[in-house]
């Protein structure tokens, strides 16, 4: 059997498929996302609207697949068979596209090609993972599960035993080698911390012998390949950023310590990411949205009466930069705080989500 014939035979109709916010509705589509949110599921779903003989899914990370037998004879093999879609997952654009009515390409490059409707999916929203959360009973033990075990959808279906081991797998196909796995790691250690490049480079280099090069290297791939985010500070480009992840559990997966708000802080970020283009960060304020004039701050167990210092801080910034509204997320807590000049809300951060 050839490589051709072998991608030809593939059939996906049978897998199940859980909504998501984004579907591919265009014939030309070219997907991006971090590892591990969902790309391939949103390929089969699509590819369930036709008949295994009219579709190719072809996987270039697959080694069963030659790929200069793709290179060569991809094109007539289409023709021939009467193909209506073609599927490149892991596609480097290093061999010629074929015509073809409908062609869907994952990648981690950031290609624009006319006629072709870029996509970008991110890992689960909350509410999108209570749509594939099963094994919880209540809104409240989904949470502590989206918290603790991440937001990748084959977190929710595997056994809590194996989800560290899975993560730990995950940052193995990340990264290239030992070296390019330390740098991640010491990222994923300074979740929600404001640091330069050049303090972790130090910091890591007491550890072991590496290259300033290597180092930013590796964390610009990393942030192009929206594993990690530098959030700017607001108005000031030479601040140092603050380091966030695509899916906080990675930072369990490596450590045995506990960073509980910084972790929380995460989450928040990630909820955040899906919705809005420009996020910054304040002095006293975790978020700053300009477009909404919106501030949100991240304090895992709030109380008014004994943070009345903080709340003063919190409420001079955001008169400065005409803040109109502060949502302060907790784990639990709820509370309405009185203010003249600014809506104060603090909520879960389940109905923070939601809402």
């Amino acid at each position: 059997m050839t490589s051709l014939e072998f991608c030809h035979e593939l059939e996906f109709n049978k897998i199940n498929f859980i909504e998501r916010k984004i579907r591919i509705t265009h014939p030309k589509t070219i997907l991006r996302g971090s590892p591990r949110v969902g790309k391939s599921f949103l390929i089969y779903d699509y590819l369930s609207n036709f008949a295994p003989k009219d579709y190719i899914y072809i996987d270039f990370l697959d080694f069963r697949v030659d790929k200069e037998e793709i290179s060569l004879g991809l094109e007539e093999y289409i023709f021939r068979n009467k193909i209506k879609v073609i599927v490149l997952e892991n596609f480097q654009f290093d061999i010629k596209i074929p015509f073809c009515d409908s062609v869907i390409i994952t990648t981690k490059m950031d290609n624009k090609i006319k006629g072709y409707k870029n996509l970008f999916l991110w890992a689960l929203d909350f509410e999108e993972y209570l749509l594939h959360d099963k094994k919880n009973q209540n809104i409240t033990q989904s949470f502590n599960s989206f918290l603790k075990y991440g937001n990748l959808p084959q977190s929710v279906q595997i056994s809590e035993f194996k989800i560290y081991k899975e993560l730990q797998n995950i940052l193995k196909l990340i990264t290239k080698d030992e070296t390019s796995l330390e740098i991640l790691k010491t990222l994923i250690l300074n979740i929600d911390e404001k640091k330069s490049l050049n303090q972790l480079f130090l910091n890591l280099k007491t550890k072991m012998k590496i290259s300033k090069d290597k180092f930013y290297e590796e964390c610009k791939t990393f942030e192009e390949e929206n594993i990690i985010y530098f959030l700017p500070k607001y108005n000031q480009s030479k601040a140092n950023r603050k380091i966030f992840l695509y899916n906080g559990a990675f930072f369990d997966a490596i450590t045995h310590k506990k960073k509980f708000k910084n972790e929380l802080t995460n989450i928040i970020f990630q909820e955040l990411k899906n919705k809005f283009k420009e996020i910054y960060y304040l002095d006293y304020i975790d978020f700053f949205i300009p477009e909404k004039n919106l501030a949100i701050i991240s304090i895992p167990f709030f109380n008014s009466v004994l943070m009345q210092s903080q709340l003063k801080k919190i409420k001079k910034i955001a008169l400065d930069y005409k803040i109109e509204e502060v949502n302060i997320v907790t784990v639990s807590n709820s509370e309405v705080i009185n203010s003249n000049d600014i809506k104060i809300s603090v909520l879960p951060f389940y109905e923070w989500a939601l809402s």
